[in-house]
């Protein structure tokens, strides 16, 4: 039995993108920050009823919160591999030989893919629509639907992706959720549908995407698995804030 000796050393904290990478979005953000307060803030503020200190708390959380992940748990795997001997007897051989080699995956949760949608959705559910909606039980109970759809949808297109992770195509959760919320918010009494979109969407993602693809993770290879982090992030940034805008364009 074989054992890498780059997982012998647990890590607490670490980034799942190249900090050049980091630099180039954080130094972009800076540029035209204008701009994306301008858009984002507005977005937040009069779609979903954040104040605009929790929306900006938010857009700043997201990004540089996609730099850290918080190790979880670990899970290990075995996949069989070839070794060969040789040099018996003065005489050299070649012999090859079935191995098991033990490999570690450490799952880790990012904090601005995962849990800062989480905390938002969470405001959401708790203070925004129990003050704002006239019915909160059937804005619950859409939520709940649309959640469904998105999970059951993200999942299905979902890849695993040998050394990497799991990959979902960059537009089509957000296209999902945008339609389903769109659908369902007029029904009975009217909801906010971008309160909808937002929980279902980004929620939706990292359930179907990430969540219910755990068990696929030791297979694939990836020394760290992050929830809601690498691509996943940005699925989960992009679906929450284009099925907003689409949305309010549908609206």
């Amino acid at each position: 039995m074989f054992e890498d000796d780059r997982y012998k050393r647990p890590r607490l904290i670490f980034r799942p993108i190249s900090i050049l990478y980091f630099m180039i979005l954080f130094l972009g953000m800076m540029i035209f920050i204008p701009s994306l307060f301008w858009f984002i803030g507005p977005l937040f503020t009069y779609a979903l009823g954040l104040p605009w200190e929790v929306a900006s708390a938010m857009f700043f959380l997201s990004l540089m919160g996609s730099f850290i992940n918080i190790p979880i748990m670990e899970v290990v795997s075995k996949r069989p591999v070839i070794i060969y001997r040789g040099s018996f007897f003065g005489t050299t051989w070649i012999i090859p030989e079935l191995g098991w080699k033990r490999e570690k995956t450490v799952i880790a949760l990012n904090v601005g893919g995962a849990l800062v949608p989480i905390l938002i959705s969470t405001y959401l559910l708790l203070y925004i629509i129990p003050l704002r909606e006239i019915d909160p039980t059937l804005t619950y109970l859409k939520v709940l639907l649309a959640l469904i759809f998105v999970t059951f949808a993200v999942n299905r297109v979902a890849r695993p992706v040998k050394g990497l992770g799991i990959a979902t195509p960059g537009f089509l959760p957000p296209l999902i959720t945008a339609l389903i919320s769109y659908l369902l918010y007029p029904l009975l009494i009217p909801s906010n549908p971008c309160v909808i979109a937002y929980i279902s969407g980004t929620m939706g993602t990292l359930l179907g995407a990430d969540l219910l693809n755990l068990k696929k993770i030791p297979e694939l290879g990836a020394p760290i698995a992050s929830i809601g982090g690498a691509g996943t992030f940005d699925g989960i940034y992009i679906t929450g804030v284009v099925s907003i805008a689409l949305v309010l364009l549908l609206h």
